[in-house]
């Protein structure tokens, strides 16, 4: 039983992450995965297969959000760095 609430727990906090806005969504993910994935597997949960479908498409969602939010950034950090050197040489 202790198991399967960790685990509803875990869907739960999934469920909330994915309504958040683009920084907060990545930072709450991180720690989503420290809580959960760290020292557990993805074969640790115990919930029934609706729910497990329900995570496994928020969880590769969300890695498909943290490709896109690097990129963004990376490129956020890249334009500042340009602005940056522009200003330095001006």
């Amino acid at each position: 039983m202790e198991r399967r609430d960790w685990s509803l727990k875990a869907l739960s906090e999934l469920v909330y992450i994915d309504s958040l806005e683009s920084y907060d969504k990545a930072q709450a993910l991180v720690r989503w995965n420290n809580d959960y994935l760290t020292s557990n597997d993805i074969t640790d949960f115990d919930l029934p297969l609706q729910d497990l479908e329900k995570l496994s498409e928020l969880f590769f969602k969300n890695i498909n959000f943290l490709k896109e939010y690097k990129k963004q950034t990376q490129d956020e950090l890249k334009n500042t760095q340009k602005l940056k050197e522009f200003a330095k040489n001006k």
